[in-house]
């Protein structure tokens, strides 16, 4: 079975509609007015609307307010949120437990200490998501980390891989580090939070065509 595929920072319907076609599992609105990818809590309702049963709704942020948690848990009723920010396995499970919503916890990667910490948020976080580190941003970098760090995650249940992610490398990265799940965002945009339909397209059709090797018989 491939890998899951979440499509981030979705802004527009032409991304929407080409992440559906080609059968996206996963799909995540940004608010977090800092990004390109931004989207209000409005913007994202409309969108998420067509979605119906077709993928999973996931609503990313960085630190979210109470206030803002509740606006889009009414307005999107997203399976998922994202936290993004400096968020501990307390605020993570206080979450979970207010809205309902799984959780989702990135964790930016610099080193093992990284992926170690990463261990805390088990209980609270019903997946992980290994992302890119930079100092100026919080995801959507378009930086590739050193996967052999995700080495002693073979097998280990529910995770993402993401951080640089893009249709020609995806293969090789599933197969390095045999992720049960990727994210893309910048990798599938022909601009700062502009995706491109065919980059979409190209991305799922080489995840969907890859087995990762802790998978083959």
């Amino acid at each position: 079975m491939p890998p899951q595929v979440k499509i981030c920072g979705i802004t527009d319907g032409d991304a929407l509609n080409a992440a559906l076609r080609c059968g996206a599992d996963m799909l995540g609105f940004l608010h977090h007015p800092a990004s390109a990818r931004h989207i209000d809590p409005d913007g994202a309702a409309r969108l998420r609307a067509s979605v119906g049963a077709r993928a999973r709704v996931v609503a990313v942020g960085v630190d979210m307010s109470d206030a803002l948690l509740e606006e889009l848990f009414e307005k999107l009723r997203p399976d998922f949120f994202q936290l993004h920010g400096s968020e501990t396995p307390q605020r993570a499970g206080e979450i979970r437990e207010r809205f309902g919503s799984g959780i989702i916890k990135a964790i930016r990667v610099r080193g093992n200490g990284d992926i170690e910490q990463a261990h805390a948020f088990e209980d609270a976080a019903d997946m992980l998501l290994f992302d890119s580190y930079t100092e100026a941003l919080a995801g959507g970098t378009g930086v590739v980390f050193d996967w052999t760090l995700l080495h002693g995650l073979r097998n280990k249940g529910a995770w993402i891989l993401s951080g640089g992610l893009t249709p020609e490398n995806v293969a090789d990265a599933i197969e390095q580090t045999g992720a049960p799940a990727v994210d893309v965002s910048s990798g599938v945009e022909s601009a700062p939070g502009r995706k491109d339909p065919k980059k979409i397209e190209r991305f799922l059709q080489a995840v969907k065509t890859t087995t990762p090797m802790a998978l083959r018989a």
